[in-house]
């Protein structure tokens, strides 16, 4: 596996999750795993072992030196590519507000460096790379590689975690990474004058995969495709929907260290000091325990579906609910809520800030978890809320639409401020029966959706990729 971070070692988003937990599944089904990521400056090396030194990496007369270290997470060798020069830096990806202006060459080196573990370290049947930073090994294998005998019979698959996120850059980076200008070309890397990594990986990785079914049907039209539609829809044979799995070790009322007090399917009596706890944290008076507590934890931004919050905003403050709301984006969609905050201080608060502690504490003491996506390739929170008995509102989209079913949530089609409302005053006026609410409530909390599936699904796609290898 390739890919830019995984926990615990570095983590942005729900990648990481993804990353910190498949190979661990894997390899308890028996699959011999490696993972190979950057050595970003806050990753300490305390037991690591240096399993490369000197790794020298050339683009035309420049030049980076690279070392690999080797450290064991649960069983799975995790390679760390250290390039100091190119990844200790204060954030992964950029800096105020701005992508760092080197990224393509950052994420060139790390997948040369791939190529190196497989040659020298881990020689694999299969590599398996996720997102644009890690696109550019299945390009190299098919070009710059293809006739280099160490990669022969190697299968290569590559995960879209989030096709918003495609890797694009000016056309003259090429020799800046070390591709020919011959693959500037609509069939590779070419896209509407620009470089587009992503792009290039669809087309040369032998399989293609990405976090849900229905994402995996909605990114080959032009509404979610985000112009890459016909370039998927073109590989739709080589392209696989596997719903990514939650770690319940991490994501589990009846253990999580973070909640006020444990409960379950069989003992709901904590979550109502959960959501005590949870009122307190935000400064919301403890009246507030008699109307739904509806939680947010997201990224702020339009694709979550924050825009349509916003338009709605005013009708859903008029409802009898209280509204708590965790996370950092634009900053309309942050002053937003601080708006709202102090426009009724006594039922909805905002922390603009990214906390790990309050994400859990805002699963277990909401009733209700909003999620209105414009598009969501799996989502994460809703998962979570289920197993701890916040009922999601949703928008029909993606991992959203797979997980949520009309017997443990509610969901609305149209991407509309009334849809959304519609799904609200549904979710409000079930609250009002609450023997119904429970039910609902004790329906998704019996949800399974650990790795467990997830890696039986991984598994029986890499053996079908490895069918007829030479």
């Amino acid at each position: 596996m390739a890919a830019s971070e995984a926990t615990p070692f570095a983590k942005t988003g729900g990648l990481a999750d993804v990353l910190g937990a498949l190979p661990r599944a894997l390899k308890a089904r028996g699959e011999e795993v490696a993972l190979v990521l950057p050595r970003y400056g806050h990753i300490k090396l305390d037991g690591a072992r240096r399993a490369f030194n000197d790794l020298r990496i050339w683009f035309g007369p420049a030049s980076w030196r690279a070392d690999l270290y080797c450290v064991d997470q649960d069983g799975v060798p995790v390679y760390l590519v250290d390039c100091p020069a190119l990844f200790d830096r204060e954030t992964l990806y950029g800096a105020g507000g701005a992508d760092y202006p080197d990224n393509h060459i950052r994420f060139a080196v790390f997948s040369r460096a791939v190529l190196a573990v497989m040659r020298w370290l881990f020689r694999p049947d299969i590599v398996h790379c996720h997102d644009w930073q890690a696109a550019l090994v299945p390009i190299l294998m098919r070009h710059p590689f293809a006739g280099d005998p160490t990669f022969y019979g190697i299968r290569t698959l590559l995960t879209i975690h989030n096709l918003g996120y495609q890797g694009l850059f000016p056309r003259g980076i090429l020799p800046e990474i070390g591709l020919d200008e011959a693959l500037y070309k609509a069939g590779v890397v070419e896209y509407w004058g620009q470089v587009n990594l992503l792009k290039g990986g669809i087309l040369t990785a032998g399989h293609l995969s990405t976090v849900s079914r229905t994402y995996a049907r909605e990114i080959q039209t032009p509404e979610y495709g985000l112009g890459l539609d016909g370039v998927l829809g073109s590989r739709a044979g080589e392209l696989t929907g596997i719903l990514n799995g939650v770690d319940y070790s991490q994501w589990s009322p009846e253990t999580d260290p973070h909640i006020a007090a444990r409960y379950s399917a069989r003992d709901l009596s904590g979550k109502l000091e959960c959501k005590r706890d949870l009122l307190g944290e935000f400064g919301l008076p403890a009246d507030n325990l008699d109307r739904p507590v509806a939680g947010i934890v997201s990224r702020f931004t339009s694709q979550k579906g924050f825009d349509l919050i916003d338009e709605a905003a005013g009708e859903i403050a008029r409802e009898d609910l209280t509204l708590v709301a965790l996370g950092t984006g634009d900053q309309a969609y942050e002053q937003l809520f601080r708006d709202l905050a102090a426009a009724h201080p006594g039922r909805i608060a905002v922390r603009i800030a990214y906390d790990e502690g309050l994400a859990h504490k805002i699963e277990a003491g909401s009733d209700m978890f909003l999620m209105p996506s414009r598009y969501e390739p799996c989502g994460l929170n809703q998962i979570y809320s289920l197993r701890y008995g916040a009922v999601p509102i949703v928008r029909a989209t993606g991992g959203l639409d797979d997980t949520i079913e009309e017997s443990t949530g509610f969901k609305f089609q149209e991407y509309s401020p009334e849809a959304l409302l519609s799904a609200v005053r549904r979710a409000l006026e079930a609250w009002k029966n609450q023997k119904t609410w429970r039910e609902i409530m004790l329906a998704g909390m019996q949800k399974d959706f650990s790795w467990e599936a997830s890696a039986a699904e991984y598994s029986a796609l890499y053996r079908g990729m490895l069918e007829g290898r030479p």
